[in-house]
């Protein structure tokens, strides 16, 4: 077995398995490391909602057979109202799109070790040259990523990332048949991803439903341990007991009954994305936190990242001579805040700033929506200030004052020891 590569990539979710895709493409030697067996893969892995847009799918060839079901729209709720957009979209079966992309990249060319949990950087002179796994066995490479979401051993290590707890979510999805898709008195949801934005179901977060065909839908709920969940949250529930509560509430799930076997749970940050690399060393996916005020698109986030660390990779092998510095490797840096997250500052901020907000003014909100342009709410997505601005009122200025407060405090807090 070969333990010299181009590049080694610690694991094999959409970002890692889309980064080897490319440097094999472009004719590298790449190996991948995946903690999961090869025959349950991706079972402790597959978290994701798995709600994606076209442009994710044309831009990286993803083929019709990983879609569960594509949708004409987007639907955001509030506890009383709702707010209904044309977009065509594409809900994932998350596990056939993960198999895809390892099987793809194989065909391409890349190598995949299977059962093989990433522990620690190899390094010399302070660089890193490898890494280790399963406890003592060895693989070196001239570039290594990180790949592995939040647990990111290898940026922990290398002081690259600094995920911290304040800004950690937790997410749980189940998929359902027999919701009642387009009850009176709620949305339509046929064909359609919602979000909703209700303290009572996801304190601090939001909860979901995403149409599948029929009257089946993944349906599950995230919150950020944030001031707003711990403002709003019940000290006797779990996230299980909030998924149990609207269950039990919403008249749509009335006759819902479980899918067997198809049970996610998965965790994220929402922070800024502070160190991308440093010597031979990339992080790519969620070991980065990036995503959408509204949309999260985490899927695409992650794929984005993947193909600029390869693209920088490739910008720095391909020349004979030039070492894989923290310098010679910057490129990554532009290319992910022009290409992966452009206006990363602005997009969190509205983020922080969403979930703070009270079940009466996501009322108000969606009322907001429905007389503003479809333009506004883009915009303000992509964390453009003029469209956020257009969505903020005199109201709000309470609001504003305790977000500030609460960013001040954020702020001073990173500076104590």
């Amino acid at each position: 077995m070969n333990d010299r590569y181009d590049v080694v990539i610690a694991g094999a979710g959409p970002a890692g398995a889309q980064c080897a895709r490319d440097l094999a493409a472009r004719g590298y030697d790449v190996v991948v490391l995946e903690t999961e067996a090869e025959e349950e893969f991706p079972r402790q892995s597959n978290k994701s909602t798995a709600g994606t847009f076209h442009s994710m799918m044309a831009s990286f060839g993803i083929p019709d057979d990983v879609v569960m079901q594509y949708t004409d729209s987007v639907v955001l709720e509030s506890p009383t109202e709702h707010y209904v957009r044309d977009q065509t979209g594409a809900v994932l079966e998350f596990a056939d799109f993960k198999r895809y992309l390892v099987k793809d990249s194989r065909d391409r060319g890349a190598e995949y070790r299977f059962d093989a949990r990433v522990t620690a950087p190899i390094t010399e002179n302070g660089e890193i040259i490898g890494v280790t796994y399963n406890g003592d066995e060895e693989v070196y490479g001239d570039i290594t990523i990180d790949a592995t979401g939040p647990s990111a051993p290898l940026a922990k290590k290398l002081g690259v990332v600094d995920l911290k707890r304040e800004n950690h979510a937790i997410g749980i999805e189940y998929e359902f048949e027999g919701i009642d898709i387009d009850r009176p008195g709620f949305a339509d949801l046929r064909d359609a991803m919602m979000l909703r934005l209700d303290h009572e179901i996801a304190p601090g977060g939001y909860s979901w439903i995403f149409h599948t065909g029929e009257d089946t839908a993944k349906v599950g709920l995230c919150y950020i341990q944030n001031g707003s969940h711990d403002q709003y949250s019940r000290d006797d529930f779990t996230i299980d007991d909030y998924l149990s509560h609207w269950l039990e509430t919403d008249p749509r799930f009335r006759d819902a009954e479980p899918i067997e076997g198809k049970q996610h749970r998965g965790s994220a940050h929402i922070q800024a994305p502070g160190e991308l690399h440093t010597d031979r060393f990339m992080a790519i996916g969620d070991t980065v936190p990036s995503l959408d005020p509204l949309w999260g698109e985490g899927i695409n986030k992650c794929m984005l990242s993947g193909r600029a660390a390869a693209a920088t990779a490739d910008s720095v092998l391909k020349h004979d001579g030039v070492e894989p510095t923290a310098e010679t490797l910057e490129v990554y840096d532009t290319l992910w805040h022009r290409d992966v997250a452009p206006n990363a500052k602005s997009r969190l901020l509205m983020t922080q700033l969403l979930y703070l907000a009270s079940n009466e003014r996501y009322d108000t909100l969606m009322r907001d929506l429905q007389r503003l342009d479809d333009d506004t709410l883009a915009q303000a997505n992509k964390g453009n200030v003029r469209a956020i601005a257009n969505l903020i009122e005199l109201d709000d200025v309470p609001l504003l004052a305790r977000f500030a407060k609460q960013q001040m405090n954020l702020d001073l807090g990173s500076l104590l020891p």
